[in-house]
């Protein structure tokens, strides 16, 4: 488990180039983003299609053929999955764009105290603004 991620492979793009134990290492290792060479955005713009077009253009994760089988005299209507001539789907464009799997950072939502907004429902399901005793 884990090796859907580009640090199985070797590569890693957001460590750090620094080795050393000065301030400036301590900088590098707290930057989100290390450049090493070429700087690489934290997000993911595209992805590989999961889906398939078949001979009539019709688009979709699987297809299946209905065929006739003859069992003890009675005529049965089975279907069966197509393999053959499908082609992929190809690059799609994510809209709007993800965070790569392999960033190192993790998010969380933050609180919304002292700006008025409700922050969390009650026991009886009413919302509670902060600040507020009830």
């Amino acid at each position: 488990m884990g090796a859907s991620g580009s640090k199985a492979r070797g590569l890693w793009p957001f460590t750090s180039a620094a080795g050393g134990g000065g301030p400036e290492a301590a900088v590098a290792e707290q930057a989100l983003v290390r450049p090493r060479g070429r700087v690489v955005p934290p997000f993911v713009f595209t992805r590989r299609g999961s889906m398939f077009y078949d001979e009539d253009g019709d688009l979709a994760h699987e297809f299946y053929e209905e065929t006739i089988v003859t069992k003890n005299g009675q005529k049965r209507a089975k279907l069966r999955r197509v393999h053959k001539n499908l082609i992929p789907q190809g690059t799609v464009k994510l809209d709007p764009p993800r965070i790569h799997v392999d960033f190192p950072v993790i998010l969380y939502e933050a609180r919304a105290q002292g700006m008025g907004w409700p922050s969390r429902p009650g026991p009886f399901g009413e919302l509670r603004t902060p600040g507020k005793r009830i």
